[in-house]
This record gives C-alpha cells, sequence and structure tokens, in this order.
C-alpha cells in the first residue's frame, strides 16, 4: 500500500513539475506570443478594411502627382504604417523614384524608410519588449552578443543587406539595442541600398518609357 502511494506521489510530482515547466515556457515567450498576436489582429484589420488597395505602385504614384506636398506627407505615413503591414519597401521607392525621378524619389524614400522604422521600433517595442534575449537558442545568442559590442555596426550592416525588411525592424525592435543606436545605424545603412535601388528604377522607367 505503501509502494502504491509513493508511486502516485511521485507520478503526481512529475505531472506537475512538467506543469510548471510548460507554464514557464510560456511565460518566458509571452512578449513574442504578445507580437504575434497583435501583428496578426493587424494583418486581419488590413485585409477586412480594404486598406490593402491603398499600398500598390499605382495608387501610390496618383497620390504623389495629384497632392505633391500632402501626398508626399501621405506618401510617408502609408510607409510607415505599410512597413508595419509587412508591405515590401521597394513598392514605395519605386513609386516615387518612377515619379519624382532618382534624386527626389530616393531623397523622399530616405525620409520614409527612417520614418518606417522609428514607428515599427517604438511600436513593436512597447509590445515585445526585449523578447528575443528570452530565447536560449544559440545562433540568436550569438546574434545578440555581437549586437551588444557593436551596436551602430551590426545594424548599419544589416540595414545595407536588408533595408526596411518588416521581419529585421522586428528583430532589432526585440534586440533590447537602444533606440539612439539603432537610429544611428538606421541612418548609416540605408543610404547606399536605396541609391542603387533609384539607379535601378530610374533605367527601368526610362527603358519601359513610364515617364
Amino acid at each position: 500500500m505503501q509502494i502504491r502511494t509513493d508511486r502516485s506521489g511521485a507520478l503526481l510530482t512529475s505531472r506537475t513539475l512538467q506543469e510548471s515547466g510548460v507554464i514557464a515556457g510560456v511565460w518566458r515567450y509571452r512578449r513574442l506570443l504578445g507580437v504575434a498576436l497583435f501583428v496578426g489582429v493587424l494583418l486581419i484589420v488590413f485585409e477586412a478594411s480594404g486598406l490593402r488597395d491603398h499600398f500598390d505602385f499605382a495608387f501610390l504614384r496618383r497620390l504623389i502627382l495629384q497632392y505633391r506636398v500632402g501626398g508626399l506627407i501621405l506618401f510617408v505615413l502609408l510607409f510607415s504604417l505599410g512597413n508595419l503591414l509587412q508591405v515590401p519597401g521597394w513598392v514605395f521607392l519605386a513609386a516615387a523614384v518612377i515619379t519624382l525621378g532618382r534624386v527626389w524619389g530616393g531623397a523622399i524614400t530616405y525620409v520614409a524608410a527612417i520614418t518606417s522604422c522609428a514607428f515599427t521600433f517604438v511600436t513593436i517595442r512597447a509590445v515585445g519588449g526585449d523578447a528575443l534575449r528570452m530565447l536560449r537558442n544559440r545562433v540568436a545568442v550569438r546574434l545578440l552578443a555581437g549586437l551588444d559590442t557593436h551596436p551602430v555596426a551590426s545594424v548599419a550592416l544589416l540595414r545595407t543587406l536588408f533595408q526596411t525588411a518588416p521581419a529585421l525592424n522586428y528583430a532589432l525592435a526585440m534586440s533590447g539595442v537602444g533606440f539612439r543606436r539603432y537610429f544611428i545605424g538606421t541612418l548609416i545603412g540605408l543610404p547606399l541600398p536605396i541609391a542603387l535601388y533609384c539607379v535601378f528604377f530610374d533605367v527601368l522607367a526610362a527603358g519601359l518609357h513610364l515617364r
């Protein structure tokens, strides 16, 4: 009888520890789950409200042509919202360059990209905090260590390679890097890829007679 009681107690203890481990795991990743839920709700609203119709090349170009100053302000706002909603930045860059030319199109896109990255950082940091610091993955730990050692240079390099990719914005926002270093690295890393894209879209526009 005593043996059964011990076994039952052992099983109960094991089950309790297992449940505690699951709860601890959920608690550890609650910030990541919160970000996933937040983004999921945003995407549902984005699709259901018809906002997607305002994030295509034709609409953005028409916006710039018709309203000029007001259109450019709306362009920056849409870029910021679009980046949060996983809309690729090249759509905005192409519309700006083909409409305004490589110099002015590149300039307004640079301003919009900086604003967008800052907006995404503040929003996702508010929801997710430094959630990536809770990961126990070796690759994540190694990458975060490099970011801690050379934060500005690391952000600048990532921007040069991936520009305003939404996934990168989310990851950097939850990496624990400070906003000032994030912002400086973004300022440094974006000009080169934007300039290269400007040349590409300018040549494309000339070849296709889009102006």
